[in-house]
Formats: structure tokens, sequence, C-alpha cells
């Protein structure tokens, strides 16, 4: 860690603290060059994959519009905000574990249905429904019997 008084490059820990919910690491560092002390934070960094729309353009990921979109498909179903909750999670777990940079909005889209799918048929159709595009009467049908 570099110095922030004299930049120079050999510090030594003095002092280690976790925070009460240990998510940060507080370090207390010694300039080996002019002796001076400072604080270093260390905090875990997510990061998420950028969201590749259909027209080519990238956006951050952001959880609270999937929350929006899967939530007006739930309107009116039996569905707790534990459920939600649980299958954003479950969501979320798999954009990590992919360790993409970027993520098409037509993959995203599928790992939403899925998750609707499996917590709520009637939701499942109604995001599908719009996302799918459909063109035709036949296909809606096609999805309903697959279901």
């Amino acid at each position: 860690m570099r110095c922030p008084f004299c930049a120079h490059e050999d510090t030594q820990v003095v002092e280690t603290r976790e925070s009460d919910e240990g998510d940060v690491v507080r370090r207390r560092r010694r300039c080996l060059h002019c002796e001076k002390r400072f604080t270093t934070y260390e905090r875990t960094e997510i990061a998420m994959p950028w969201v590749v729309k259909k027209d080519g353009s990238r956006v951050e990921y952001d959880p609270s519009k999937l929350r929006a979109s899967m939530t007006l498909a739930l309107r009116k179903r039996p569905v707790s905000v534990e459920q939600i909750d649980a299958a954003l999670d479950r969501i979320q777990d798999k954009l990590l574990a992919s360790g993409a940079k970027e993520m098409p909005t037509a993959r995203l889209g599928e790992l939403v249905m899925r998750e609707l799918k499996r917590i709520d048929k009637v939701a499942y159709v109604r995001f599908a429904s719009v996302y799918r595009e459909f063109e035709d009467v036949d296909a809606f049908r096609q999805l309903i019997r697959d279901i």
C-alpha cells in the first residue's frame, strides 16, 4: 500500500479490525519511510455484468428494474415478498457465477422466466407474453400447453 503522505510503497500493518457485520476490514498502517500512520478499509467488490439491450446499448445491471418487472407479472398473485427476494437472489447468483462481463437481455429474460415458472405459472405466462413478443395466438397457446 502506498503512503498517502510521501508516496513511499513500503508500509506496515500495525492493527487490523473487522467491522461488526464482518463486511469491512479496517487496517491501521505505518509508513516505513516517513513514519506517519494512516487507515485503509477493505470491502468486497461484486462486479455484476453489464446488460446488453436488443439495440446493442449497454446499461448497468439494475436489480430494481428486475424486481419491478417481476412484481408487475406477480401482481395480485399469492406470492410472498420472501419468494420474490429468493428468486432475485438466485438470478443474481447465476449472473455472478457466470463470470461474464456482459449479459444479453435475452439471457436475463430467460433467467427471470425460469424463476417465475418455478414460483407462479400465471406470472410466468404474463411475463412471457410481453417478453417473447408473440406474433400470433398459436405461439401463445403453445407456451401455455408447455406448462
